[in-house]
């Protein structure tokens, strides 16, 4: 039986960490400093309050404005 396959829609790239690592430390993360930092960094950004935030902007609001708008295709 195929698992299905997931798809991502939001990741946090080497060079992202790298960017913050050199404004906060003034230097580049060593390997096992990104290993480090790459399985701890989920741990501190709330995901749900991320992607209810993300709900909130582009679909409520869209909803918001269609039901005002009376001209807004059904």
């Amino acid at each position: 039986m195929k698992t299905k396959v997931e798809r991502t829609v939001y990741e946090i790239s080497v060079e992202d960490l790298q960017e913050v690592a050199k404004e906060v430390l003034e230097r580049e993360l060593t390997e096992g400093e990104l290993t480090a930092v790459g399985n701890r960094v989920g741990d501190y950004i709330d995901w749900f309050q991320a992607i209810e935030n993300a709900i909130n902007d582009c679909i409520r609001r869209t909803d918001k404005e269609n039901h005002h708008n009376p001209f807004a295709s059904a």
